[in-house]
């Protein structure tokens, strides 16, 4: 069987966590950061844990996550 390709871009995007869930970077926290309470930065600095309706394709995106 061959070799299962890995999607780059979702790779650089997400991990996996120590129990195995797939973590991601929290949105809104990449520009335009003067305007936002430093407790909204604070809230947003953070992993998120990916949903569950999204796993599924997240794990054919990353066969070997």
């Amino acid at each position: 069987m061959p070799k299962l390709r890995t999607r780059k871009a979702a790779a650089k995007r997400l991990r996996a966590s120590g129990s195995g869930k797939i973590m991601r970077r929290k949105t809104f926290r990449s520009h335009l950061l003067e305007h936002k309470s430093a407790s909204r930065k604070r809230r947003l600095a953070g992993m998120a844990v990916v949903n569950e309706r999204d796993e599924a394709n997240v794990r054919l995106m990353l066969p070997y996550l």
